[in-house]
């Protein structure tokens, strides 16, 4: 009954995403151009990722606010190694390590110091974001930020697709088949379901919450590794807001914040309606200032209709 409840909430989001995508086309017909939408899906990668990553927070019930900062600082001193002549390969993975270290370290403050989530991240939004500015001096990095295997990454192309699309795809499935088909995606369930009753059940609750904010942070650095391609740059204020549009895409998709409810395919589909509307509030001709207001808008229904869930459940 539940899989299926959850399945109806993956079917409703999708129509909703229908619904807008012909409401923009009917207003522009640019939007539904093969251009445009290879384009709408390269912006959405970045905040895929982070997306994917915070699905598996929330599903404990947690929060995870420092994932801007987090990809901020894993991209930047990274690019500080390429700056001192380091192998790009050997860079981008380093970013990927330093990303989930930084997760695992919310993960081990939320497991052994028994901290809430929320005060966790948000202290260690700020550090990590402090420490990306002391980093940097506040100044991007571009020395050497533009070889050809750091450039693929954000901006190459295979079979005529975005190389960040099909590595989103593939990250997507991944992450599905871990949370869907494994002992770790049903702990992640019972951690978010019912906590000490996951603790009876013998499920090593602090390993499962590391694990997920590790999770997490390398899904930032992904992100931010990303973001440094197409720039051909890191810079310190990198990531600000992409926490919000995250959990903005994972709630939309049908997660709720009440934890042990959701799936991966609805925060694809999540997160595929954050970028429609933004995609489409740009094509429209809405002003910037405009924009932000309706993406607030957008957060806050998010948030309400899961309250509403959580009501009715």
């Amino acid at each position: 009954m539940k899989a299926l409840s959850q399945k109806f909430s993956s079917l409703t989001t999708m129509i909703a995403l229908i619904v807008l995508m012909i409401i923009i086309t009917c207003i522009n017909p640019n939007f539904m151009t093969a251009n445009n939408l290879l384009n709408l899906l390269l912006q959405v990668t970045a905040n895929g990722f982070i997306a994917f990553g915070m699905t598996f927070v929330i599903l404990t019930s947690g929060i995870d606010l420092s994932v801007g900062a987090i990809l901020a600082l894993s991209s930047a001193v990274s690019a500080g190694f390429i700056a001192q002549g380091m192998p790009l390969p050997l860079a981008v993975v380093c970013a990927l390590i330093i990303g989930a270290f930084l997760g695992a370290i919310n993960g081990a403050l939320i497991a052994y110091g028994k901290l809430a989530p929320f005060i966790v991240t948000l202290a260690t939004q700020m550090v990590y974001r402090g420490a990306t500015l002391v980093f940097t001096d506040g100044n991007p990095i571009t020395k050497h930020m533009d070889g050809y295997f750091l450039a693929y990454i954000g901006q190459g192309y295979l079979l005529g697709i975005p190389f960040p699309v099909i590595l989103m795809i593939f990250v997507f499935i991944v992450l599905w088949i871990l949370l869907h088909k494994t002992a770790f995606g049903k702990s992640v369930y019972a951690l978010g379901g019912n906590e000490k009753a996951a603790y009876i059940s013998g499920i090593k609750l602090n390993k499962v919450k590391i694990a997920i904010y590790t999770l997490s942070g390398a899904m930032s650095a992904i992100s931010g590794l990303i973001i440094s391609s197409r720039l051909s740059s890191a810079t310190p204020q990198a990531g600000s807001g992409y926490e919000m549009y995250a959990i903005a895409a994972v709630v939309l998709g049908g997660t709720s914040l009440m934890g042990g409810k959701g799936r991966m395919f609805g925060t694809m589909i999540g997160v595929l309606i954050i970028g429609v509307l933004n995609n489409g509030l740009n094509i429209i001709g809405v002003s910037a200032f405009w924009q932000q207001v309706i993406q607030g808008l957008v957060i806050l229904v998010a948030v309400l209709i899961d309250v509403i869930r959580s009501k009715r459940k």
